[in-house]
């Protein structure tokens, strides 16, 4: 019962931190889907491109491909919405301290079990994609190699590949805060090349599970993603020159890595 009502209490706390948030955003002119992107609070931010980002392509990929519609102020939509928020500062702001979304002090991030990372060392690998495709197999092996790729080449890459984005949504929350426990769907469109892939204009998705911790001020402190690497690279091969090399690579250990 006194678990009951204490996490009760932490959902409305979660619910109201986030709702001045969205507020202060819609004041500001914000992105529908996202915080801390204009505004004061965003005066002194260093963009990886210059300025914020627009997300008018990918927010309409999700309003046309989600499987789910969270009402407004629901938990599952106050998640999704911290969620595409972490993503866009990951992305976009150079410095963890203009993250808003996390405590750049205490922030790690675990995958599939790994030890965890700071936020500094995802901008030294290169960013986001690289952070989430690190593989240890040969570099003979890699259909994707974060070794060689930086923050620009990895973003042109997949902005090649994926010309509408890739998009994110909740397909359930399991647990709320202070851990709050969520399944996720990744996906785009392969309307352009891939390394040496060509496109397919077929869908190109990922599932996991994600972790947020938070702290009193809804702040991530730690994330913990569990998802098949692989499973996500194979939808890349389907169009391959040669239909022998997509399934010789659909066999070998790189789809495991």
């Amino acid at each position: 019962m006194v678990m009951a009502i204490a996490t009760k209490m932490m959902v409305a706390c979660f619910m109201a931190g986030r709702d001045r948030i969205i507020m202060a955003s819609s004041a500001e002119g914000g992105d529908k889907y996202r915080d801390f992107m204009y505004g004061e609070g965003e005066k002194d931010t260093q963009w990886r491109f210059g300025a914020p980002p627009n997300y008018d392509v990918v927010n309409k990929l999700f309003e046309e491909g989600r499987t789910q519609v969270w009402p407004v102020g629901s938990l599952e939509e106050k998640v999704q919405r911290l969620v595409k928020t972490w993503e866009m500062e990951l992305v976009h702001k150079l410095r963890p301290q203009d993250y808003k979304s996390i405590n750049p002090e205490k922030f790690r991030l675990s995958l599939n079990g790994k030890a965890g990372i700071t936020a500094q060392q995802i901008g030294d690998m290169g960013g986001s994609y690289n952070a989430f495709l690190q593989t240890t197999l040969p570099p003979k092996l890699r259909i994707y190699d974060p070794s060689v790729e930086t923050a620009e080449s990895s973003g042109k890459e997949f902005a090649t590949t994926f010309p509408r984005g890739f998009a994110v949504e909740i397909l359930q929350v399991l647990i709320g805060p202070p851990i709050i426990t969520y399944k996720f769907r990744h996906w785009g469109y392969m309307e352009g090349p891939f390394h040496d892939y060509p496109a397919t204009g077929e869908v190109v998705q990922l599932f996991g599970l994600g972790i947020f911790h938070v702290d009193d001020g809804m702040r991530v402190e730690e994330v913990e993603f569990f998802y098949e690497r692989g499973d996500f690279l194979a939808g890349f091969l389907k169009g391959g020159p040669l239909a022998s090399t997509a399934a010789s690579v659909s066999r070998c250990p790189v789809m495991k890595a």
